[in-house]
């Protein structure tokens, strides 16, 4: 049987949750290149917010799931800090898509994800990550803020459950798939 396999890149800012929502997903232990922060990052890396965080990925994170007989999403999540964002384009290459983690407790971080992915025109879904609590703002509110496309679909995720990071998947899959030219 022919397999067709499918590129997706969860992306995001800094501690948004991109390693975790990999991991919840994956139908193999996923791959991580996570490392201990040092304090070789102080001053370098932003952890307003993200004070109790420990570990970062430095290259990719990186995932399986299979979505039918035939079709197999292969999941690379991105490093989340400035400094390795010369990893982006290659992990991007060839994507259909890519969900953008977002945390309302530091909506800033969103904005260089939202933005690589607009200007190489990448389709992107907008996932509200609840792993801190409930989100205090309004979907109006937030793609306000965000400045989103009002064709970009905003959608709530806990990137901890299993079940919800599928159904940003699919969200995004359903996405990408509408934006496809038609054939004729």
């Amino acid at each position: 049987m022919d397999r067709t396999s499918v590129k997706v890149v969860v992306a995001g800012g800094f501690g948004t949750g991109k390693t975790t929502l990999v991991g919840s997903v994956s139908e193999i232990p996923p791959l991580t290149t996570e490392e201990v922060l040092t304090q070789a990052s102080v001053g370098v890396d932003d952890m307003t917010g993200v004070e109790d965080k420990t570990n970062t990925t430095v290259a990719l994170d990186f995932g399986r799931i299979t979505i039918a007989p035939d079709v197999v999403l292969y999941l690379f999540g991105t490093p989340g800090q400035d400094r390795f964002w010369f990893i982006w384009d290659e992990l991007a290459q060839g994507a259909v898509g890519a969900i953008v983690l977002v945390d309302t407790r530091r909506l800033g971080t969103s904005f260089p994800a939202i933005d690589y992915f607009e200007r190489r025109g990448i389709p992107f879904v907008a996932a509200v990550n609840r792993f801190y609590g409930e989100c205090l703002y309004t979907e109006d509110e937030i793609r306000s803020a965000l400045e989103l496309d009002p064709a970009v679909p905003l959608l709530w995720c806990d990137a901890r459950d299993r079940a919800s990071s599928k159904q940003a998947l699919i969200e995004l899959v359903r996405h990408a798939l509408a934006r496809l030219p038609v054939a004729g």
